[in-house]
């Protein structure tokens, strides 16, 4: 039988039994935690065409979300962390039922790839929608390549764009929760003359130390890396390869959100950090 969807504050993670949304729940304990809200497990049950029901079918899918559940719920449980785990199993679109959440949601984290990858369809559009449409912000976890990597950075992107202010809040929080050193990256306005050698603009990064003074003042255990290059954000990512573990981007990013999620028609940008998209909207 299926759930009736929850409206009530949780941290809700798309489970559709592969390894990736494992991934995804298990990233996303610490997010509910810190936040004093459920970890929501959201199982979903795409319809079958319209008078084709099928009983033994039905049967099959709900077995199959059964097993999907438990096995996050194993992995969460393994975990031994203090965190309330609810679930839930319903019938619709995927991007759909998770944009319906994220009204309620805290958070909102799937996976950057999911069972429809390995099944050989097309990947990344959920995460797309769901990047540019939710109410809260979305985690896009990808598998964790870090764990012996000294303290990887959490990165947050600072352009012009109106939500700078909060996208910067949401890295320092993020980085305090991960006891890692925050990267503060600026991306040269002269990358839009074409000119783009992913080089230190050592100008543009005395500029935004000087901006970052009132946020170490007022983070004292927060470790600031002001960055500023010549070139794009996944050029930067790329060179740095396992030092980063998340990047935190704002909804509004001046160059938009394909080049870092994809989009429903292209396979996401393959660089190797989860992304947290924020959607606020306040100055820097």
């Amino acid at each position: 039988m299926y759930r009736t969807a929850s409206s009530t504050p949780a941290v809700v993670v798309g489970v559709d039994g592969s390894r990736w949304s494992v991934d995804a729940a298990l990233w996303a304990i610490d997010e509910a935690i810190i936040r004093d809200v459920p970890l929501r497990l959201l199982y979903v049950v795409e319809p079958r065409p319209h008078g084709s029901f099928d009983a033994e079918r039905a049967a099959r899918d709900l077995a199959c979300a059964d097993v999907s559940v438990r096995r996050v719920l194993v992995a969460v449980e393994s975990t031994e962390k203090p965190v309330k785990v609810e679930w839930e199993v319903l019938q619709g679109d995927p991007a759909r039922l998770l944009l319906a959440a994220a009204r309620s949601a805290d958070l909102v984290c799937v996976g950057s790839l999911g069972i429809a990858h390995t099944i050989g369809q097309r990947p990344g559009s959920t995460a797309a929608a769901l990047s540019t449409s939710a109410a809260c912000p979305v985690a896009i976890v990808r598998r964790d390549h870090h764990r012996s990597t000294p303290a990887p950075h959490v990165v947050v992107e600072i352009d012009e764009s109106p939500d700078s202010i909060d996208v910067l809040e949401a890295a320092i929080s993020e980085a305090r929760l991960r006891r890692a050193p925050l990267t503060v990256l600026a991306t040269s306005k002269s990358e839009r003359a074409g000119i783009g050698d992913d080089t230190q603009d050592e100008s543009a990064c005395a500029q935004l130390d000087k901006r970052l003074t009132h946020h170490r003042l007022m983070n004292p255990d927060v470790e600031f890396k002001p960055t500023a290059v010549h070139g794009p954000t996944t050029s930067y990512l790329d060179r740095q390869g396992d030092s980063v573990q998340l990047l935190v981007i704002g909804r509004n990013r001046r160059r938009g959100l394909g080049e870092i999620v994809g989009s429903a028609h292209t396979v996401p940008h393959p660089i190797d950090c989860s992304v947290l998209i924020c959607q606020q909207h306040r100055h820097l």
